[in-house]
């Protein structure tokens, strides 16, 4: 039986604005779990290491802006932290704040947001890449990933 891949799962929320709504951490950390191993598992990676935190609107934004030159929170920042040829490695941020704003915005349920981010970071740590703006949605890598979270919210 080939090796599950390894995936770090750390819920570090570092504010919890009022009004955001309580979601169960043991069931937000097996569904972030589950979101990655299907990720690694859909592009055939036997062996990886993939840490994935949570942050508020402050932190996201201090990563975005230092790494990425961007202003503002964003939804996910990744980084590969591996060589070719290397098993993947690699951090994945979420916004857990602009998580909940854009689930409220899309209708869907938080989770679901989440869950979405998880896959679309991992895939960014495994080499995936999408044109910016509306084009995005169009994109190989959000066709794959959409697959990915139907699987993940036992949607297939």
């Amino acid at each position: 039986m080939p090796a599950r891949p390894r995936v770090r799962i750390t819920i570090a929320i570092t504010a919890r604005p009022s009004g955001t709504p309580e979601l169960d951490a043991r069931l937000l950390e097996k569904l972030l779990t589950r979101a990655v191993r299907a990720a690694l598992a859909a592009e055939d990676v036997r062996a990886a290491e993939i840490s994935l935190a949570l942050l508020d609107d402050a932190g996201i934004a201090e990563l975005n802006q230092r790494y990425l030159g961007r202003q503002g929170p964003t939804d996910v920042v990744a980084f590969p932290l591996y060589q070719p040829g290397e098993p993947p490695v690699g951090d994945v941020y979420l916004g857990f704040e602009q998580a909940l704003r854009q689930a409220t915005s899309l209708g869907v349920p938080p989770l679901e947001e989440l869950a979405r981010l998880a896959v679309h970071g991992t895939l960014h740590v495994l080499g995936y890449d999408h044109p910016a703006g509306g084009a995005r949605e169009r994109s190989a890598m959000w066709r794959v990933q959409e697959r990915i979270l139907r699987e993940v919210m036992g949607r297939e």
